[in-house]
């Protein structure tokens, strides 16, 4: 199971929509065994999938219970091949019940809880809240990868030194094998020309790798919230559902490609 984490300590970059979309086209389009996890306490993925609540188990349990029983927390949604563990406001009193606990582990408690069922999925989209904490921490230590979603403007790069700071921290310390795989523009605009100038820019910029594939801002992709579903359900021909496809099978193939280089 090929583990990824869509993070970016800004807010309002499209973080939450890609996660669900990436998520929902690996199933869709690629067949592939999927399982999203909510790590945001906003629980806005669990939201669109329609399985928010405070009923079920979630991250939260994850975080906090020593023997979790994963049967227990993922969920099955209203897509084929695609389950996900929802979080709510109860991951906030579960972050800090996992900083004071000094009885075991910190910062492998996804990573343990995640191995019980790696063989049963194919991809884990980690969906991350815009904030360093030990759950996003958990979700590093646990991921084989790293996407952040970017839109252009003048606060484009905030945050981005810190989190790769984080991301370098956590592959020395704790996960040898996490690899920032690049950022993506979302909310792209073509007819704007600080979008193209910013995306040019930020192509230039060796240290945080850019995605071919951008992701153009439409007028569905609103509507597609209120109606609780991912944009390929809600609108297949938009923009912004064929160019979520193109950055999922872009993401595959320079992922196959690095697997031949090594």
């Amino acid at each position: 199971m090929k583990t990824i984490s869509i993070i970016n300590l800004k807010g309002g970059v499209a973080k939450t929509i890609s996660s669900v979309n990436v998520a929902h086209i690996l199933a869709a389009v690629h067949g592939y065994k999927v399982l999203l996890v909510d790590n945001d306490k906003q629980g806005n993925a669990s939201k669109i999938m329609n399985r928010h609540g405070y009923e079920a188990a979630g991250v939260a349990e994850v975080m906090t219970d020593r023997a979790i029983d994963m049967a227990a927390v993922i969920q099955h949604t209203d897509y084929e091949g695609l389950d996900i563990i929802t979080a709510n406001m109860n991951l906030l009193t579960a972050n800090l019940t996992v900083m004071l606990d000094q009885s075991r582990p910190q910062q492998t408690r996804f990573r343990k809880a995640l191995q019980q069922v790696a063989g049963q999925y194919d991809y884990c989209i980690i969906d991350n809240a815009p904030d360093i904490n030990i759950s996003t921490i958990n979700a590093l230590v646990a991921s084989d990868d790293v996407l952040v979603p970017i839109t252009i403007d003048d606060f484009s790069l905030d945050g981005l030194a810190e989190l790769k700071e984080q991301i370098d921290n956590t592959r020395e310390d704790l996960n040898p094998a996490l690899c920032f795989r690049g950022c993506f523009i979302t909310q792209y605009d073509r007819t704007n020309e600080a979008d193209q100038q910013g995306e040019e820019y930020l192509k230039t910029l060796n240290e945080y790798p850019v995605f071919d594939t951008h992701i153009r801002r439409t007028a569905k992709m609103k509507p597609c919230t209120f109606e609780r579903k991912p944009i390929l359900v809600y609108s297949s021909r938009c923009g912004a559902a064929q160019d979520y496809k193109a950055f999922v099978k872009e993401y595959l193939e320079k992922t196959a490609a690095a697997v031949q280089e090594m």
